[in-house]
């Protein structure tokens, strides 16, 4: 980004004023996310979302027109899509908390200013507050077509967890996507086999010959631990699209 262009988004930012959405704005929000997703709300998602305390709705204004808007629901694990159930380790209780990012838009002109970065470094320094910390895990769902979107969430240290084969239904066609996923508080993924290799040999690493038959006991006794608290499940159900 040249100089000027990063002088004319300084001078975009200072413009925006943050503010949690609410039920007046309903028809604006309509409109926008017309404009911005493949998929058709139904109206009471929009209630939800400017009403519910579930939902962490945040919008960016210019002279108080809305530019952007991210959603989330903060949510308990059991009542995460099956899909979705995996993304934390499988030791994680049911009731640990995780945050789900359903929608985040900018309105075109208003695109390469830093306004959803803006809005996502707010809701995840929301979730890393103190009274958030339960909250292990921040995901989304997103269309594998969607670059944009993926290449954004990846810069800012998302990693894919899932592909979701025929997730969306885009007019009538069957759409793949993908899930994403940033732990946060001291979140953890599922274990994965490259993990046992590096179990193994941190073990080996360790080893006095006289010791071998205590240690290989210890060891296997560990990695089945490991194994078990990293099991995981799989599945598909409710879809959200992003266009930042």
């Amino acid at each position: 980004m040249s100089l000027s262009s990063k002088a004319h988004s300084f001078s975009v930012q200072r413009l925006i004023h943050l503010r949690f959405l609410c039920p007046e704005d309903i028809a604006e929000v309509k409109q926008l996310c017309a404009e911005w997703f493949p998929i058709e709300y139904p109206e009471s998602w929009y209630t939800d979302i400017t009403s519910s305390p579930r939902f962490y709705s945040l919008a960016a204004t210019i002279n108080s027109r809305i530019v952007g808007i991210i959603v989330c629901e903060v949510k308990p694990r059991s009542r995460c899509n099956r899909e979705d159930v995996d993304i934390l380790a499988s030791h994680y209780p049911s009731n640990t908390m995780m945050a789900y990012i359903l929608s985040l838009g900018v309105v075109e002109d208003f695109r390469k200013h830093g306004i959803a970065s803006l809005l996502l470094d707010n809701l995840l320094s929301y979730l890393t507050s103190g009274e958030h910390n339960d909250c292990k895990a921040v995901y989304l769902h997103v269309l594998t077509t969607n670059l944009i979107a993926i290449h954004f969430y990846e810069r800012r240290n998302f990693r894919i967890h899932n592909c979701l084969p025929f997730y969306y239904s885009i007019q009538g066609t069957a759409c793949d996507g993908y899930s994403y996923v940033l732990y946060i508080n001291g979140g953890r993924p599922p274990s994965t086999f490259i993990d046992c290799l590096k179990l193994f040999g941190t073990f080996l690493s360790k080893l006095q010959p006289c010791a071998l038959p205590h240690h290989f006991l210890r060891f296997t006794q560990g990695l089945w631990r490991h194994l078990v608290n990293g099991t995981t499940t799989n599945a598909a159900s409710s879809r959200e699209v992003h266009c930042s």
